[in-house]
């Protein structure tokens, strides 16, 4: 890949969405393919291994769940689980008191409200024990194929800020200013473009803003750049 120069490309004056726009026109060439890398089947499978991957890889939730799915078909089955031999169950993906707690009392709440169904609506999504925006968001967008908000995590904070999308550095604040600028029938992918893009190219210590493929319509990578080569200096 050709390595961008400091002084072969000028960054357009462009307001935040007309940035968000022409960012989706990028990623949508850079990113074809780009999707959850939860392994899931349906709704519930997707509740459960979200809930999982907090403070967690998706690689390692990926290597838990198979077991898991097998063991549990259902949120009946999960709600009947014992608390102390789930924990054991989900160990490696860290904090398992709590996301047993969650998971548990999520499917528990599922099989007794909701007949067995996980629900699709924001509202009652987000009443279930353990169950927040960025989780609802994640199920309603990727398990139903709709688009009513969108996944801000670690690399969406991060990248948001560097394409001066936001000022903001709460989630739910970053949330609805991207829900301002981006069309809403991009808001599922949008997540996961500027996931994919953070995993693979604008690291949070040390981006690759010499081989970014975005790098014309970041105002944040000159700035990098130039630190890089005053380090080297």
């Amino acid at each position: 890949m050709k390595r961008i120069q400091m002084g072969s490309s000028k960054i357009k004056p462009l307001t935040a969405r007309e940035r968000a726009l022409a960012l989706a026109q990028r990623f949508r060439k850079i990113y074809p393919d780009a999707h959850c890398e939860l392994d899931f089947g349906n709704p519930l499978q997707l509740l459960i291994a979200t809930i999982l991957s907090a403070q967690c890889t998706d690689k390692r939730v990926n290597m838990v769940t198979p077991a898991l799915f097998k063991k549990y078909p259902d949120a009946r089955a999960f709600a009947k689980a014992r608390p102390a031999t789930f924990e054991s169950e989900i160990r490696s993906t860290g904090f398992f008191r709590s996301k047993t707690k969650s998971i548990l009392g999520a499917c528990q709440a599922i099989a007794s409200k909701h007949a067995g169904k996980v629900p699709d609506s924001m509202e009652e999504l987000c009443a279930l024990p353990g169950v927040g925006r960025k989780t609802a968001n994640v199920v309603i967008g990727n398990a139903f194929a709709k688009n009513e908000g969108i996944v801000v995590d670690t690399h969406v904070i991060r990248l948001s800020q560097r394409f001066k999308l936001t000022k903001n550095r709460d989630a739910e604040k970053i949330e609805r200013d991207l829900m301002k600028i981006v069309p809403q029938r991009d808001w599922t992918l949008w997540s996961h473009w500027l996931i994919w893009h953070g995993r693979r190219r604008c690291f949070a210590r040390k981006p690759d803003c010499a081989n970014c493929e975005v790098f014309a319509l970041c105002p944040s990578g000159r700035i990098f750049l130039r630190k890089g080569e005053a380090k080297k200096a």
